[in-house]
């Protein structure tokens, strides 16, 4: 092996590393056009299904009332599908959010019924108790995954049933009632924007929503620890090699599944003035079509927070004009599955087709 110290050596080696450093850049930036390719795709299709709905609907589905309403539907999907999809990518998955969201929203009920801080500040007690609930069971989840390898369908599984029985022991098996909704109607029932003339104006859900997507997008597509989760997933042990703490990126996925699944429990709280041990029931297998539809892959190591709000945004799209052609609520359920066994298939079609190139 070459001396390091000898001139020649030196230069040889930073001649292979400029080479390294430029292949990577090279690989980086195919990596991102590809995924651009397939947001764009998915923003086409879904601008041509929206015109062929609309058409179906006679007009009604682009009516701004509608629009408003499929955006608040896809809300809780959405938020939960963002935390999804940085499990998915690790080649993860989390089946306990559904039982997240109903835990949180009971443990912050119960919280909110015992402030009396005014206004603001039960509202921001209140969340920041959501939050740390969400993200310790996103780190109790993660635990014997990156420490003990296991698999994360049984350590989620194991979640879902531990979060849904605490929620309905802390609730008593009954919706807890605010005893005072006031600090959460702005954020459940409220609008912005209201005084267009003809647009009924924007739920601040829908705000909430916006923002998720927009920070997380930014985390995963222009951040190191983005690069880090997507270098994990497309190989673990490379990505170790690497010098990426795969332990810690894979770890906070998890709390960020959870956070996503606490946010998304206030949110149902403050809509509905009360937290119901119940809520959230499914929600699992919602966003995990969301993320699965938008294009991020089981296998890991491809996904776009873009395309997973396309995803969950078809799935809205389906269900309302579904609703709009009074379609029995059976055949919707065919017709979700169809479409998730469907994006599926061609991902595993485009896998294919990439391993023979």
């Amino acid at each position: 092996m070459a001396d390091a110290n000898l001139p020649g050596a030196s230069a040889s080696d930073a001649a292979v590393k400029a080479v390294m450093d430029q292949r990577a850049d090279e690989a980086a930036a195919q990596k991102r056009r590809a995924a651009t390719i397939r947001t764009a795709g998915l923003a086409v299709g879904f601008i041509v299904l929206v015109l062929l709905v609309n058409s179906l609907a006679h007009g009604n589905f682009l009516a701004p009332g509608n629009l408003t309403n499929v955006l608040r539907q896809i809300t809780l999907n959405t938020i939960l599908a963002v935390g999804q999809t940085f499990v998915i990518i690790t080649a993860g998955i989390d089946l306990s959010v559904g039982s997240i969201v109903g835990l949180c929203g009971v443990v912050m009920a119960l919280v909110a019924n015992t402030l009396h801080l005014g206004g603001p500040g039960t509202f921001i007690v209140t969340l920041l108790v959501g939050l740390a609930v969400g993200c310790t069971a996103g780190f109790v989840n993660a635990l014997p995954v990156v420490r003990l390898g296991l698999p994360p369908f049984i350590t989620t599984l194991a979640m879902m049933l531990i979060g849904r029985g605490l929620a309905f022991k802390l609730a008593h098996g009954e919706p807890i009632p605010l005893a005072d909704s006031s600090p959460f109607e702005w954020l459940g029932t409220g609008y912005v924007l209201t005084d267009i003339p003809g647009f009924p104006g924007i739920p601040w859900v829908v705000v909430v929503m916006a923002v998720v997507v927009i920070v997380f997008a930014i985390v995963l597509g222009r951040t190191a620890y983005g690069r880090y989760v997507l270098a994990l997933g497309g190989n673990e042990e490379a990505a170790r090699l690497a010098g990426i703490d795969t332990r810690a990126v894979k770890t906070l996925v998890y709390v960020i599944s959870g956070g996503c699944a606490a946010l998304g429990g206030l949110l149902l709280m403050a809509r509905f003035g009360s937290a119901n041990p119940q809520n959230g029931t499914g929600a699992e297998l919602q966003c995990i079509a969301a993320v699965v539809v938008g294009g991020t892959s089981l296998m890991g190591g491809r996904g776009t927070i873009v395309g997973t709000f396309f995803g969950a945004l078809l799935i809205g799209v389906l269900n309302n004009v579904m609703n709009l052609l009074d379609i029995e609520s059976y055949t919707q359920q065919i017709v979700l599955g169809a479409v998730i066994l469907l994006a599926v298939v061609l991902d595993a079609l485009r896998k294919r087709y990439l391993a023979a190139r």
